[in-house]
């Protein structure tokens, strides 16, 4: 019998291989970096060609380090950094153009066009179809800018010979030759439409895109090919969807917060896909097999560990990311000062294309130590502003009609979040989550396998082959490591709250 499930984790700075086991430990793993090309203020591109060196380098290292054969995988599953897009050619494999990364700006102005006359929901014929607002965040107008600007591009993809994915799509084509995407990246292209889990024609007209460059849509959890070797690719997941999974959210009202490249708050809400009034995203959560789909919702945060490799890499001010927090201790608070990195925007709750990153509040006082604890409070905030948003959505009154009583009957009437589970590589910074459950007010808790991300993804390819037989089963592995508990008195937390607020009106209206 196969003794292991791998994880190919495709994120933003690098891709991970890790094979799990049985329990949902882990048991080997290998990372691997790539270049982050910016060609212009507000561009931000990736070779694809490089992502699948190094998909491949570390599937083999691992399987090298676990001295793993083919026939000791069960499966592979999948999961990946979500918005970014690759076209690329249909006979030959080739990309036509690096892949537009998701945090890229360069499709401002065809947002801003789409939303004449309608705002940020095109009069209601994006978020309420797709759940989501007019943002460059988003695929589909990063297809269209291709198709725009390269030469013959719209030519050859209404002739059928280019085809798009997001990275989880191109990936699997790689591995296995098949054209396919899940519910929960396909969710994140502001293509599909969210209660037929299909690509919406009226969107692709106004977008003027080929349904035919597209991928299948299929669930999260399904063999969709096999790779050379015969291990079957069964498990497709965006990153944020596969932590919802990896933390075992399975039950409407529960959420988690992933603290990678940037930050990202899930909330199952079951077979209602809640429309959020306050900024939030309504997003598939994931879809397992032929059961109904799940839904979520979300709130994203561009930069929260880019901040700290912003630090690292363009002011040199520290020599490796872990050295933040001993920086960030060796000063008692921040000094007076507050980093808002909006370097590509604001995302959730405001979705601010105008807005770029700011440091305010400085004086001579400020030194080293207190930009370094402001970078780190920065996604504490963040995180604040979603988690406050959330809450408010919870707390509404519900519209006739809505189908929100799964997620009401769970919750509570006037429910709000009591707690938060934490995941992804900043988890590991004690001094960041300690001040996340000061300025949260809510215990944080931090999982013993906190690369959920990674977990969920395999969770979904063994449910799909038999390795594990339900949800139950995953829950059993389910344990925590460690809880903060908010030590910061009322007035203190309020009072750096608004600082925090002031700061971010600063940063509106830079880009004309």
């Amino acid at each position: 019998m196969p003794k292991y499930i791998a994880a190919l984790d495709q994120g933003t700075t690098s891709t991970r291989c890790i094979l799990f086991n049985e329990a949902g430990a882990p048991v080997a793993s290998a990372q691997l970096e790539h270049q982050q090309i910016f060609p212009q203020p507000g561009w931000v591109e990736h070779d694809p060609i490089e992502i699948w060196a190094r998909a491949q380098g570390v599937m083999a290292e691992a399987m090298a380090y676990a001295d793993a054969k083919p026939r000791d995988i069960a499966a592979i599953g999948i999961t990946n950094q979500r918005e970014t897009a690759v076209v690329w050619e249909r006979v030959t494999g080739r990309p036509i153009h690096n892949a537009i990364v998701w945090q890229d700006t360069r499709t401002a102005g065809i947002c801003a066009e789409l939303a004449k006359g309608g705002g940020q929901d095109g009069q209601g014929r994006y978020r309420a179809k797709t759940g989501l607002p007019l943002a460059t965040y988003f695929s589909g107008p990063k297809i269209k800018w291709l198709l725009d600007n390269l030469p013959r591009a719209r030519e050859r993809a209404a002739a059928g010979d280019l085809l798009f994915g997001t990275i989880d799509t191109w990936l699997i084509w790689n591995l296995t030759g098949e054209h396919v995407t899940d519910v929960t990246n396909a969710g994140r292209t502001m293509l599909m439409n969210l209660a037929a889990l299909d690509w919406d024609d009226d969107i692709l007209r106004d977008l003027d895109i080929p349904r035919a460059m597209l991928p299948k849509i299929k669930s999260s959890s399904q063999v969709y090919g096999f790779t050379r070797d015969g291990i079957a690719v069964a498990g497709d997941m965006g990153d944020q969807h596969a932590a919802l999974f990896g933390q075992t959210c399975f039950s409407p009202g529960e959420a988690k917060n992933t603290y990678g490249t940037g930050c990202f708050m899930l909330m199952n809400t079951g077979a209602a896909a809640v429309q959020s009034k306050n900024g939030l995203l309504t997003t598939m959560g994931y879809q397992i097999g032929d059961a109904p789909p799940v839904y979520a919702l979300e709130g994203s945060i561009a930069i929260a560990g880019a901040l700290v490799q912003w630090l690292r890499d363009n002011l040199g001010l520290i020599e490796k990311s872990e050295d933040i927090e001993a920086l960030a201790a060796s000063v008692a608070d921040n000094g007076g000062a507050y980093f808002v990195p909006a370097f590509s925007g604001l995302y959730a709750p405001y979705w601010r294309d105008d807005a770029r990153g700011v440091v305010a509040g400085l004086t001579r006082y400020v030194n080293k130590g207190h930009l370094a604890r402001a970078a780190l409070e920065a996604t504490a905030y963040q995180t604040r502003e979603v988690l406050d948003a959330m809450n408010r959505d919870l707390s509404a009154p519900l519209p006739s009609g809505e189908r929100q009583v799964a997620l009401r009957g769970a919750m509570g009437e006037g429910a709000a979040l009591t707690s938060l589970k934490v995941d992804g590589g900043m988890v590991k910074n004690e001094l960041l989550m300690q001040f996340q459950a000061d300025i949260l007010d809510v215990p944080v808790i931090r999982p013993k396998v906190s690369e959920t991300t990674a977990l969920g993804a395999a969770y979904a390819a063994g449910l799909a082959v038999g390795y594990w037989k339900s949800e139950s089963d995953l829950r059993a592995n389910w344990a925590a490591d460690k809880t903060w508990t908010p030590q910061m008195d009322e007035a203190t937390r309020s009072k750096l709250y608004r600082g925090w607020q002031k700061a971010v009106t600063r940063t509106f209206d830079w880009v004309e």
